[in-house]
């Protein structure tokens, strides 16, 4: 749970439970999802949102009444590869073209190589974090509706999508070289 305000009107949290937990340290852990949703069928129409952010259960080994399992929810050992595909595909669908997901994923027991080759989308850019490194924060963007191959952008076509866009869009590019 890593919302800075929970009361945005502009974010929607969904989880598949919601629950109430006192942890071993004596904290209260309160998963209060504003829609209760399964993320492999999500309640919304395509071409929806314009950023996702999929932070699904990591663990696929995890005691029953752990803490860990309270509080980031499992994996089905037997379905977890079908599970992680459906919700990217969910994920993928209810954004709008040129939207932003953004995957959380923490690799202590399955590597972000093997989630990453569950979606055909290919990831943007990526950077761990944590103590050891082991969360991986994994950036997408929806294909546009335009289609324009990479290296075949035109003045032309900045324009066009400029007039189109949302939002400003200021993008530096830099070729680095080593010596």
């Amino acid at each position: 749970m890593f919302w800075f305000d929970r009361n945005n009107p502009n974010v929607i949290f969904c989880d598949i439970r919601r629950e109430s937990h006192i942890l071993c340290d004596g904290r209260e852990l309160n998963i209060e999802p504003d829609i209760i949703a399964d993320f492999r069928a999500l309640p919304f129409a395509s071409n929806t949102f314009q950023l996702v952010v999929f932070d699904p259960p990591h663990l696929e080994r995890a005691g029953e009444n752990g803490w860990q399992r309270k509080k980031y929810g499992a994996l089905n050992k037997d379905t977890w590869r079908d599970d992680l595909a459906q919700g990217f595909n969910e994920a993928f669908r209810v954004l709008r073209p040129s939207g932003m997901l953004i995957f959380k994923w923490n690799e202590t027991q399955i590597k972000t190589s093997e989630i990453l080759a569950l979606t055909s989308e290919s990831p943007l850019f990526g950077h761990p974090s944590g103590k050891r490194a082991n969360t991986h924060w994994v950036a997408f963007m929806k294909e546009d509706a335009c289609n324009i191959p990479h290296g075949t952008q035109t003045p032309e076509w900045h324009n066009e999508l400029m007039t189109r866009s949302p939002f400003p869009l200021n993008v530096t590019t830099a070729t680095v070289t080593s010596q």
